[in-house]
């Protein structure tokens, strides 16, 4: 027996990335003393470095710019394309203590769209000790005990269809910059198909080949693979859609470090270009494959499985997205789930009968496919 669950929800919340002057270490952790080296800091890191002001956050504030004029382009064209009549509910939320802002757009009930979200997220803070480490982690270079200002700004968006036929498409573009140091960029674009159709993903990743080969031949096979390699669900051994393209930790010239001299997956000479150059490209992306499925016939057996499938989509986000794990840090639950399908199902171990267009699906999750 399955369980039908409706879940509420409003706008997400980004997580880090960028471009800046200097290049990252990938170490498991940077000690003060390597930090004060690498960032060219004469004097020690501690609370007088830390109440430095400055210039904070110039390039995550022309992002911030950015992505609100993004957010309102397609909220229009989306509503117009869904034939519903429906428009984007607009709801602008603030942070507590002047931690920024949200800017929550949502659809709901369409023709095309069950649910919709395209929203904004503007976050403005003081860098924790347990966050700072985290990204250090990663290779970023930050002050590992915190206590650094910084400033985030994302646009995020959760497309879950009406039709089975119909993929649902999750993209991103974001900012992270921290006072005094990095910037880094992050964003990407995927698709969750229910029924796969061979053409719609390699159109798919055809086009976002063609979008990374404008800036370096060498983007599109790395951003493939990891975000095949993000979007996994170890619990299930399979994949959460077909994939597309993601890309985190970004900087101008290169990304985090590796003993080796760098790592190629991040080189890029201009990121931020590159990450609005993904952000305009969300759309044309989407919108000819939602077209083409749209119309086709689709029975109780379809959207049941649909169902079932969006239960992985929710299982991947609440156990593994490091964007819900950021936002739950202080964040607004309504906003950390906004990206919750409308409608889900879990039924016990649910096997697809051998040779059906279901367990194909299942057989190129397990085993992502090169589509471009």
């Amino acid at each position: 027996m399955s369980t039908m669950i409706p879940s509420k929800c409003l706008s997400p919340s980004p997580y880090s990335c960028g471009r800046g002057k200097l290049r990252l270490l990938q170490r498991a952790a940077v000690s003060r003393s390597t930090y004060n080296k690498l960032a060219g800091i004469a004097h020690p890191v501690g609370r007088r470095w830390n109440r430095r002001r400055g210039k904070v956050c110039s390039a995550s504030t022309e992002f911030e710019d950015f992505v609100q004029a993004v957010q309102e382009d397609i909220c229009t064209e989306v509503a117009a394309f869904d034939g519903s009549g429906k428009s984007f509910i607009h709801d602008k939320w603030d942070r507590p203590a002047g931690g920024g802002f949200g800017i929550t757009r949502v659809l709901q009930d369409g023709n095309l769209l069950e649910k919709a979200a395209a929203n904004v997220s503007i976050v403005k803070g003081v860098l924790t000790p347990a966050r700072a480490q985290a990204m250090t982690s990663r290779g970023r270079i930050v002050d590992p005990e915190g206590g650094q200002e910084y400033s985030a700004a994302a646009l995020s968006l959760v497309f879950h269809s009406a039709s089975p036929m119909v993929p649902t498409f999750r993209a991103d573009v974001r900012c992270f910059q921290v006072e005094g140091g990095e910037t880094w960029f992050g964003g990407g674009a995927d698709l969750t198909p229910y029924y796969l159709f061979d053409s719609d993903a390699s159109e798919f990743h055809g086009f976002w080949k063609k979008t990374c080969d404008g800036y370096d031949e060498s983007l599109y096979p790395a951003y493939k693979t990891w975000c095949d390699e993000y979007f996994y669900i170890p619990a299930r051994k399979e994949h959460r859609g077909v994939g597309g393209i993601f890309f985190d930790d970004l900087t101008n010239g290169g990304g985090p470090a590796s003993e080796n001299g760098g790592d190629a997956r991040v080189k890029c000479d201009d990121a931020q270009s590159f990450t609005q150059q993904v952000a305009s490209s969300l759309m044309p992306s989407y919108l000819p494959i939602a077209e083409r499925r749209r119309s086709m016939d689709y029975g109780e057996e379809q959207r049941r499985w649909q169902l079932l499938r969006r239960g992985r989509y929710l299982e991947f986000n609440l156990l593994y997205d490091r964007g819900v794990r950021f936002g739950l840090d202080g964040g607004r639950i309504e906003s950390i789930m906004v990206s919750a399908p409308p409608l889900i199902a879990w039924e016990y171990n649910v096997v697809p009968e051998e040779g059906s267009p279901e367990a194909n699906l299942v057989a190129v999750l397990q085993k992502p496919k090169e589509w471009a």
